[in-house]
């Protein structure tokens, strides 16, 4: 019986080791409105609505709440996320983090007490913003007049 144990211990992954310090930080008190890019591991305590694209690891604190398009390398979730996300490695949703929208991600973990709300696509790389981004198809063309 301790091999199971050990065996159930060994599969299950660590939860966001830090190998980076924090980079950049807004704290609660800061509103963002616009588009951001960052290195490293930027850290939101605010409010954010716009764009984040191309980035690191975005740590998204308690009192959080961003709304808009979403794409990063990892992204952990304790406050509000609302929009579209695209994580190429990872995302976390912690206890007291909630999710809503449209999430593309190779790796999903939602701890006891996190919400997600949405809808969710488990893939590895992302070839372009069509991909991430589709456009209905026409269902009906225009006719030709001739």
């Amino acid at each position: 019986m301790s091999e199971g144990r050990s065996l159930l211990k060994k599969a299950i992954p660590k939860l966001s080791e830090m190998h980076e310090e924090i980079s950049a930080f807004l704290g609660k008190e800061t509103l963002f409105e616009g588009k951001m890019t960052f290195r490293g591991v930027f850290r939101l305590d605010g409010k954010f609505e716009g764009e984040i694209f191309e980035s690191g690891t975005l740590i998204v604190g308690e009192s959080a709440h961003i709304k808009g398009k979403i794409g990063v390398k990892t992204i952990i979730i304790n406050g509000h996320v609302e929009g579209e996300l695209r994580a190429v490695e990872r995302v976390e949703i912690h206890s007291t983090g909630k999710f809503f929208g449209i999430l593309i991600t190779p790796a999903l973990i939602i701890n006891e007490g996190g919400i997600f709300d949405g809808h969710c696509k488990m893939e590895t790389g992302f070839q372009d913003e069509e991909e991430l981004h589709p456009r209905p198809k026409n269902l009906n063309p225009p006719l030709s007049i001739s």
